[in-house]
């Protein structure tokens, strides 16, 4: 087979999408060395994408670079077409939302999540009505869809009108860099972030759905009905309408006890969740919950919210609260602070769970759909 693999979300710094595409295409080559597998964009990657690239040792996975330079900001519409025009692809996997308009050639599409469309006022306006206008067209285009998580998939199948016969699940998995280390080694990490030794740690971009403001309401009222003094680390580059967010913290008087990381590399991030005391992610919509994974391959117990997407990724391995419910999750917040027993339980759960999640589980399952799509199952 020839794979072309989309690379528009590798050009910026990487995130969940960026993640899965990387780490999708890496495992690929490498579980299919007779494949060839492209990932196209229309400029470089970032150079983290590009340093991860160079790392990767199989030679049947390149970055391949579109000179249809004049139309790049027509990517999907003549771009991208125009280019795979010329190639000799047998199937272009879109895994971001969008495959290319006008290509004949089949296409597999990875819907994460339908945030966009179920919460739209959790997103920039501009992002929401586009794909409101665009989902439909992608769905009805692609020869099969992929979602992470079973929850994803019956949304899909509700809210597009998908037969649920064309809809795969391939669950995620965390990165190799992700293990438990011992605190020490994180202490010059945390030194130079201005972290103490007695943290909640939260991962992931600055936005409303992941529903930060009510973690500060929960923290606030910890720092304010107990004796418990623990830092909130919020770690994560800025995404968008978090006024609420920051104002709330300054007018309560906690931003004292928040630090504001801003992105961090994975290995930055490894020593947070190896360190940290507990790791909270409250958010209100997820299309499956990878932080929560990362986190406890590097040991750390995890409070999360109870959410289909993220039930059915930690299943039993992690407490759950209602994430809209301050009062709830700061309840089990210093349920677990007190508890270094029940810590350590959640702990050994979490790094029993996150072993049925690897990439090269991933790879082979969308394997099996690009050899369905081109008609080479048996």
């Amino acid at each position: 087979m020839h794979i072309g693999i989309d690379g528009l979300p590798l050009l910026t710094p990487l995130t969940g999408v960026g993640h899965y595409t990387l780490e999708l295409a890496r495992a690929l080559a490498s579980m299919a060395p007779t494949d060839e597998f492209e990932l196209i964009a229309p400029r470089p990657p970032s150079l983290a994408a590009a340093e991860k690239l160079n790392q990767a040792t199989a030679a049947n996975l390149r970055w391949v670079q579109s000179k249809r330079w004049r139309l790049n900001r027509y990517w999907w519409g003549a771009g991208l077409p125009l280019h795979l025009r010329r190639g000799s692809l047998d199937l272009f996997h879109g895994t971001n939302f969008e495959i290319p308009f006008w290509d004949k050639r089949p296409a597999v599409l990875t819907i994460h999540d339908l945030s966009s469309l179920l919460h739209p006022e959790k997103h920039e306006k501009r992002l929401a009505t586009r794909a409101r206008r665009r989902l439909p067209l992608m769905v009805k285009s692609a020869a099969m869809i992929i979602t992470p998580t079973e929850s994803v998939k019956r949304e899909v199948c509700a809210h597009l009108g998908v037969e649920a016969s064309k809809v795969a699940v391939t669950p995620l998995a965390p990165r190799t860099v992700f293990r438990k280390i011992e605190c020490e080694q994180a202490i010059e990490t945390r030194k130079r972030l201005g972290i103490r030794d007695d943290f909640i740690l939260f991962v992931g971009t600055i936005e409303p759905r992941k529903n930060l403001l009510t973690l500060a309401r929960a923290f606030d009222e910890i720092l304010r009905q107990t004796s418990l003094r623990p830092q909130l680390v919020i770690a994560g580059q800025e995404g968008w309408l978090m006024n609420d967010l920051f104002q709330f913290i300054n007018s309560a008087g906690i931003q004292d006890d928040v630090c504001f990381t801003g992105y961090l590399g994975d290995d930055d991030l490894r020593d947070l969740y190896s360190s940290c005391t507990l790791f909270v992610y409250p958010s209100l919509y997820e299309g499956f919950g990878l932080p929560p994974l990362e986190a406890m391959a590097c040991g750390a117990p995890v409070i999360t919210s109870r959410i289909p997407p993220i039930m059915e990724t930690v299943e039993g391995a992690a407490c759950l609260v209602d994430p809209a419910n301050a009062q709830e999750l700061a309840s089990a917040i210093v349920r677990l602070l007190e508890d270094p027993g029940a810590r350590e339980d959640l702990s050994r759960l979490g790094a029993r769970q996150v072993r049925n999640f690897t990439w090269e589980r991933t790879a082979s399952l969308t394997l099996e759909i690009y050899k369905k799509v081109l008609g080479l199952t048996e």
